[in-house]
């Protein structure tokens, strides 16, 4: 059993240290690839494979780490160079033909090369020149309105390597709740924070911990929802690739505050990078003495395991969860009893999504002040977002809450690409709703987006220019959600399929005026009736949809004409979509 005890984390946090310095400022030159799931598709583990064996070829010694995603999706495959002592200079869009060229010139030769650099990320503490011609990456459009808290790692560190994230204040947070707070104290820090839930309801997180605290129950469980399977979302994908330390960290606090004794990780079978680092994250915290017995000298013992589910994207929903972690189908339970006091295998049970987790250690460090002083109003903090559709820079940033929608579209994201215009935002996901450009000029608030028939949701914006139709977009959502439907309650079942019927002939042309107000009543139905948030918030779309482009669907059903031309194209049927 490893030494626990608090002299020892201080041990390992000055090997960890002496380690980023052997790695920043050593004799060896140091590589890092984004790949992460937007790295591997573009092609990063074969420029990974590359930068290795022109290594060897050309006898260069060098270090090379294959790290998360740096946010900027749309320059994958990502690599950077360090020079001991240096700068980091990234190359982006770097194909297999690029690797010998950066490898003879800068890291063996000490050039960058410039024609082919998308900018350099100045170290703190190095007296190196600036790289002559390359721009400040932090001057990048996706990067000067950041604010970086749980994306502070990503594509920084070797997620694989547990010392890499104590380096970097990995661990801290632990130690400082269970040698200074109590857990009292450890949940008043997080009260004070007013950090919501990044999820879908946005929940107070001290509120929903409260619950479980105030349970008296020997065993409890904390459950983290990494079931991401929105389209256009994949922030909690990109978290347990690039920095699942920040994750288990934040799991293990939960435990402590709630007095629970058990967390469970829950991911989407299928997602190997998440899967395989989270897994490497828990094993060497518990190699660590992080997790097990008597942490760090306390008298607090916890375990995490990993549970994997199946292709289900109502798992997500949280009593869905827990029921697939006990081996049944994915479906909601009723409630009450709510799982605070009946959760998993009957034990009072706490369940929060990867971002609000990954947020705790960062609000533990720094205090409940410091992070309640980021944000707007009561929507504290900071959001992750997933930029996708037509826009001139695609990828994930993290900016602070009550910054305008409208600059995240036209500053942070470069606005739309070839020249086309925005015609609306598709937000938070297939339960979120849609914006038209004309109204995307409001804060990034929970109740300000909520008004405006939006969601923060799972962060995913994706936005869509003249192109597109929006009957054909609400369409493809539906048909989504009523493929995605577990059927168990009989609003959602029948209500999405009757949704995606008249949509359909809607876009056949062939739909009547009496058809929106079918589908209201259906909505309304599915709303007031459905047992989960996926029936409860599944006319959404639809609703937005008709808000912001009644004339797009009268044009449909009244001129029998779909603007772009597009609606014909059957490809969400209702008899091949249903299951």
């Amino acid at each position: 059993m490893p030494d626990s005890s608090p002299s020892s984390f201080l041990e390992i946090s000055e090997e960890a240290a002496k380690r980023w310095e052997a790695l920043n400022a050593g004799e060896r030159p140091w590589i890092r690839i984004g790949t992460a799931i937007c790295g591997e598709a573009a092609g990063a583990f074969a420029v990974a494979d590359a930068v290795e064996t022109e290594l060897e070829s050309q006898g260069v010694s060098a270090e090379v780490s294959r790290v998360g995603c740096l946010g900027l999706c749309f320059a994958e495959p990502l690599l950077d160079v360090q020079l001991p002592g240096g700068h980091r200079v990234f190359y982006g869009n770097v194909d297999v033909d690029d690797v010998s060229e950066i490898v003879s010139a800068h890291v063996s030769g000490g050039k960058s090369v410039t024609a082919k650099a998308l900018g350099y990320l100045p170290q703190e503490g190095s007296d190196a020149p600036v790289p002559d011609g390359i721009p400040d990456l932090n001057q990048h459009p996706m990067r000067i309105w950041e604010d970086r808290i749980v994306l502070r790692n990503h594509g920084n560190i070797d997620p694989m390597d547990i010392y890499q994230y104590v380096a970097n204040g990995g661990y801290q947070a632990l130690h400082k709740s269970l040698n200074e707070l109590n857990r009292e104290q450890t949940l008043d820090e997080v009260k004070a924070s007013g950090l919501r839930g990044r999820g879908g309801a946005a929940f107070p997180t001290a509120t929903k911990w409260s619950f479980l605290a105030g349970n008296p129950a020997p065993e409890k469980y904390v459950l983290c929802n990494c079931e991401e399977g929105d389209p256009g979302a994949f922030n909690d994908k990109n978290i347990l690739e690039s920095d699942p330390g920040s994750l288990v960290e934040g799991v293990i606090i939960a435990g402590y505050a709630t007095g629970a004794s058990k967390g469970y990780i829950f991911i989407r079978h299928g997602h190997n990078g998440p899967i395989d680092r989270c897994r490497a994250a828990v094993e060497q915290a518990r190699e660590l003495g992080f997790l097990g017995e008597n942490i760090m000298g306390s008298d607090f013992s916890y375990e995490i395991e990993i549970a994997l589910t199946g292709d289900s994207y109502v798992a997500g929903e949280e009593s869905a969860l827990m029921e697939a972690i006990e081996g049944k189908r994915a479906m909601p339970r009723f409630r009450p009893p709510f799982p605070a006091q009946v959760g998993l295998f009957g034990k009072p049970t706490n369940i929060n999504n990867v971002k609000t987790l990954a947020y705790v250690p960062e609000i533990v460090s720094k205090g409940g002040e410091w992070f309640a002083g980021i944000g707007h109003d009561t929507s504290t903090g900071t959001v992750i977002l997933c930029l996708s559709g037509n826009l001139k820079y695609t990828g994930m940033v993290e900016v602070p809450l009550g910054m305008n929608l409208k600059d995240v579209i036209y500053e942070t994201a470069g606005g739309m690409r070839d020249g086309k215009n925005l015609k609306f935002l598709q937000t938070g996901g297939p339960l979120g709703g849609v914006l038209g450009a004309d109204n995307i000029d409001i804060l990034l608030d929970f109740e300000v987006l909520r008004a405006a028939g939006a969601i923060v949701g799972s962060g995913g914006l994706i936005a869509a220019d003249d192109s597109v139709c929006i009957v054909d977009m609400t369409r493809s959502l539906i048909a989504f959600c009523q493929y995605e439907s577990c059927g168990k309650c009989f609003p959602c079942r029948m209500g999405m399929s009757h949704l995606l019927e008249v949509l359909e002939r809607i876009c056949q042309l062939e739909g009547t005026s009496e058809d929106l107000t079918l589908m209201r009543s259906i909505g309304e139905n599915m709303q007031a009736g459905s047992l989960c948030g996926h029936g409860q918030l599944g006319f959404n779309p639809v609703s937005s949809a008709m808000r912001y482009f009644g004339p797009e669907f009268d044009t449909h059903i009244i001129d029998r004409i779909c603007p772009t031309g597009t609606c014909l194209t059957p490809r969400y049927s209702p008899a091949l979509a249903r299951r």
